[in-house]
């Protein structure tokens, strides 16, 4: 039995709406301690400049270089950390750190990139150490959804619960496990790759995961033109274009009842539960989070979720869906809280 919660909107303390930029000595109180959080993702990379008593006093983000190596990604970080700390005139000697969520395979404890599958230049690569060498404070590297996970337990729909799963639905598909109110990365730290396990071993789409059949490669909005394209080339009749082709445009053809955009919503849904419920035996927690541009699908795609999990769940006991509450902000909170757990 399944429960669904729709996050509601609330006060959290890390929105900028809290922050009295009018009050210049209470700006001071929040500069002596910083910390940058950054969420590279494989559409937009976002910047987060967060005072000492957790507001956020500074944005930036821009668009992701898909085609750059580990060293050129790097000084793009680089470079825009600088022009951040620059426009509130910080130094590095007033920065806790920088927490950095990637969408990777990593080592962990070495902070070490093996393999980025939507930044796929991005392989076996110190960023971590590349990073430390050039700029005088701390670095914590880790997966953007450990990033989204944390900071959905601490101030999202995670609030209050012991065990929880994260899922993120967007660009790509993955996930961030908390087990006793802490991330659990596994034995090398990619704990939680849900989206890179196989659905259909060797048949399928590509991806950049370098295996076929990826869960990840039949619901995430990257592949969206990919599974359009096969459904024309297929002879579905449909309106739907692979080559101008997003996640509004899908859902727009499912409401005329356009057979291939029904076809695919559906896949999505069926894949998305079988991969929850692979998760939900495996390690038994019973709290999973949305979050991600997918989930804007709402109702039209998470009732087939909701009733899919369902019917492959024999045991009547309550597992529960809830829609992520941060929105926007929540990789670049996750990653700052990367530095903050480091610091307690």
């Amino acid at each position: 039995m399944t429960f669904i919660t729709f996050g509601v909107k609330m006060k959290i303390r890390y929105d900028s709406v809290f922050v009295n930029k009018g009050n210049a000595e209470m700006e001071r109180t929040m500069e002596t301690s910083c910390v940058i959080g950054i969420d590279a993702g494989g559409t937009k990379v976002a910047y987060g400049l967060f005072g000492s008593n957790g507001e956020i006093i500074e944005r930036m983000e821009h668009p992701t270089d898909k085609d750059a190596d580990g060293p050129t990604f790097s000084d793009i970080l680089i470079k825009n950390i600088e022009i951040i700390l620059d426009k509130r005139n910080l130094t590095f000697k007033e920065l806790s750190g920088v927490g950095i969520g990637v969408p990777s395979f990593l080592l962990y404890e070495e902070g070490r990139v093996l393999m980025t599958s939507t930044i796929t230049g991005i392989n076996d690569f110190p960023m971590r150490k590349y990073l430390e060498d050039r700029i005088p404070t701390t670095i914590v590297l880790d997966n953007d959804a450990n990033a989204a996970a944390l900071a959905e337990h601490r101030y999202g729909a995670g609030r209050g619960t012991k065990h929880m799963v994260y899922v993120v639905l967007g660009t790509g598909l993955g996930g961030g496990i908390i087990i006793n109110e802490k991330l659990f990365h596994g034995s090398y730290g990619w704990a939680g790759e849900i989206g890179h396990m196989i659905a259909t071993a060797d048949k399928g789409v590509m991806c950049g995961c370098e295996n076929k059949g990826c869960y990840m490669s039949y619901v995430s909005g990257r592949f969206l033109p990919d599974h359009v394209r096969l459904g024309l080339e297929d002879g579905v009749e449909s309106i739907l274009n692979p080559d101008a082709m997003n996640g509004e445009k899908l859902i727009e053809a499912y409401k005329i009842n356009d057979a291939l955009a029904v076809k695919i919503v559906e896949q999505m849904a069926h894949n998305i539960a079988v991969n929850i419920f692979n998760v939900y035996q495996v390690l038994n927690i019973n709290t999973f989070v949305f979050g991600g541009g997918l989930t804007s699908f709402g109702n039209i795609l998470f009732d087939k979720v909701e009733a899919e999990f369902d019917r492959y769940n024999h045991i009547s006991l309550p597992v529960h869906f809830k829609m992520a509450e941060l929105k926007k902000d929540f990789g670049i909170i996750g990653a700052a809280e990367f530095i903050r757990e480091g610091n307690n």
